[in-house]
């Protein structure tokens, strides 16, 4: 039996809390009720870089706990199975919402592919902090051989563009190629591996939650159907205010 850690839930939860108001933003955006250029402005691009990067950290540890725990391979597939579908269904929406910037390569994408690599890896032990770095910085070499060998320029095509190894951004909604996201949940991994055996206490608690880190944990036990729900709850809910507001 795998035991849940409420360290990680809760981490896990608070960069659900932080997607939510950056998704909010930009949902307002979408509506025309602010004005914001979520793809250039700084202040919004560096939010998303360290929201997803909380998330991968934060798969990242949940897998050297669960590696920790023993986790058979049979369960490991379980959970897979349901990010890759996650993936799917958030295909199919963005299909309907953004037809022309699709999401084919998003977060969950990206984590399902990870899931899969950091699985099989996560035995390296140190040498996951200097993967991990290396695959953060071999993608700024991207555009330089591209430009260097024309053939190359099949990489930043939709069929291979979520390698990472690009010299432009693909347009699409969500995108989170394989690097250098992976060195982050590498590095996940690895500080995982070094606080079960170091810090065990920095992962779990001895004492149940409560109050509003009880509610943090829920959250972040739950966090995929939350991934899945929150983007339409909240236009659902500020189309209707909209129409309210009209009316």
């Amino acid at each position: 039996m795998i035991q849940r850690l409420d360290r990680i839930d809760q981490l896990r939860a608070a960069a659900m809390l932080w997607m939510t108001a950056y998704h909010f933003c930009f949902d307002l955006n979408y509506f025309r009720l602010i004005r914001e250029d979520f793809y250039r402005d700084p202040f919004w691009t560096w939010q998303r870089t360290a929201i997803v990067s909380l998330f991968l950290f934060t798969a990242g540890l949940s897998q050297a706990a669960a590696v920790h725990q023993g986790q058979t391979w049979a369960r490991f597939w379980r959970r897979w199975l349901q990010v890759a579908g996650a993936a799917l269904l958030v295909t199919a929406g963005s299909l309907l919402m953004f037809p022309n910037s699709f999401i084919y390569f998003g977060v969950l994408h990206g984590i399902a592919l990870m899931l899969i690599v950091v699985r099989m890896t996560a035995g390296w032990g140190t040498w996951l902090w200097l993967l991990g770095a290396l695959a953060v910085v071999i993608p700024l070499a991207g555009p330089t051989l591209i430009q260097a060998v024309p053939a190359l320029e099949v990489l930043n095509t939709p069929w291979l563009n979520w390698l990472g190894l690009i010299s432009r951004k693909p347009v699409t909604e969500d995108y989170v190629p394989l690097l250098p996201w992976l060195g982050v949940m590498w590095w996940g991994v690895a500080a995982g591996h070094w606080a079960v055996r170091e810090r065990p206490a920095w992962l779990g608690s001895a004492m149940p939650a409560r109050g509003g880190l009880k509610a943090l944990v829920f959250l972040g036990r739950w966090s995929l159907s939350y991934y899945l729900l929150h983007q339409p709850v909240l236009m659902g809910l500020i189309w209707l205010v909209m129409v309210l507001w009209s009316a």
